[in-house]
């Protein structure tokens, strides 16, 4: 059974910092393209970090600078650093695995971010 379980959200003061973990069972950890996504409250939900088998990272534009992406092969866990958080970060946060060429495509439950100003 596949399981992405995400943790490390909560209640953060503007300016501060949060550190998310999701940690991957189930299938082989390395090898996939992994991604943070999130969304808010009455919208959709939107990529936030992506990084490929290979190392490469890539950020939207409203979290350059203030969020990295890393992962740890040996925890078969992801990571998104998020600095300087913004109320307009407040969103559910969550952890998504693809491996196209098998046909992968997982999603965890899910963490609360709530950034207050």
């Amino acid at each position: 059974q596949v399981q992405l379980v995400e943790s490390g959200g909560g209640l953060v003061q503007a300016g501060g910092s949060l550190r998310l973990s999701c940690v991957v069972s189930g299938i082989i950890f390395s090898g996939n393209v992994m991604g943070w996504y999130r969304q808010a409250p009455g919208k959709q939900r939107e990529l936030v970090a992506g990084l490929s088998s290979g190392g490469r990272t890539d950020y939207a534009s409203f979290v350059k600078g203030r969020f990295t992406i890393s992962r740890d092969n040996a925890k078969n866990t992801v990571y998104l650093q998020m600095n300087s958080l913004k109320p307009e970060d407040t969103a559910v946060y969550y952890c998504r695995v693809r491996r196209t060429s098998l046909n992968w495509d997982y999603w965890g439950q899910g963490t609360q971010v709530t950034v207050s100003s």
